[in-house]
């Protein structure tokens, strides 16, 4: 008999498909926002920046060294600069447009839907996000695996952001999980698998290769599949 009672889950890149919809939403507002004709060589090239500008941005996000209006505000603004565009106005409306429309996209993470299904007979499922709360209420609603989760924690509502223990605690608070029945599953090694450690769960890490780490994931998989075999 298993000894977990409790399984999280992180959402984007973990069951939502983030980089399935993000693609899709930029290259329609790539189109719709005429940046072949503004100096943008191409899609790829805008993507391979935006990508890097996003991650240091993001990283900032996680330490508390960059507000939320700071990142929508500098993300696409900071990609459309290295093209030589330095408009700010366009760059936040470019970003509400984006946050708005990739939202809405519904893909999946491959075998996402029949394993949420499997383990909801066997678990107590929950969600914790590092996301924001107009975006990931409506992936899990868009998506259609709203349904499975009985508590859906969001770090900007709770002011603490993964791997904070703070934000671990909380979600314990709120599903009435003890850490030691419960499991962590995502595919970002600090924010899930460091931020479990410290929370004194166990966890799953979804990744295409094992992470070189003095923490070390309690199962490694390549594919959420593989959660069968464990849970």
């Amino acid at each position: 008999m298993s000894k977990y009672e409790h399984v999280f889950f992180d959402l984007d890149r973990t069951l939502w498909d983030f980089e399935r919809n993000s693609l899709e939403t930029i290259n329609d507002l790539y189109h719709e926002f005429e940046l072949g004709h503004k100096s943008v060589p191409s899609f790829d090239e805008f993507m391979s920046v935006y990508r890097i500008k996003n991650h240091d941005l993001w990283a900032l996000y996680r330490v508390g060294k960059v507000t939320k209006d700071e990142l929508r505000q500098l993300r696409f603004h900071h990609a459309l600069q290295h093209f030589h565009i330095d408009d700010e106005k366009m760059a936040l409306e470019f970003n509400d447009r984006y946050v708005e429309t990739c939202s809405i996209k519904p893909h999946l993470l491959p075998d996402a839907l029949p394993v949420l299904e499997y383990l909801n007979e066997k678990y107590h499922l929950h969600i914790i996000t590092n996301g924001f709360k107009e975006a990931q209420f409506v992936k899990l609603k868009n998506s259609g695996i709203d349904r499975f989760f009985k508590e859906v924690v969001i770090s900007e509502l709770i002011g603490k952001a993964k791997p904070h223990e703070d934000i671990f605690k909380h979600a314990f608070d709120r599903s009435g999980a003890a850490a030691h029945h419960s499991i962590m599953i995502g595919d970002d090694f600090e924010a899930d698998i460091v931020g479990a450690k410290q929370a004194g769960m166990d966890s799953v890490y979804l990744a295409d290769f094992p992470k070189k780490s003095i923490v070390k994931p309690t199962h490694h998989i390549k594919g959420l599949i593989e959660l069968k075999g464990i849970l």
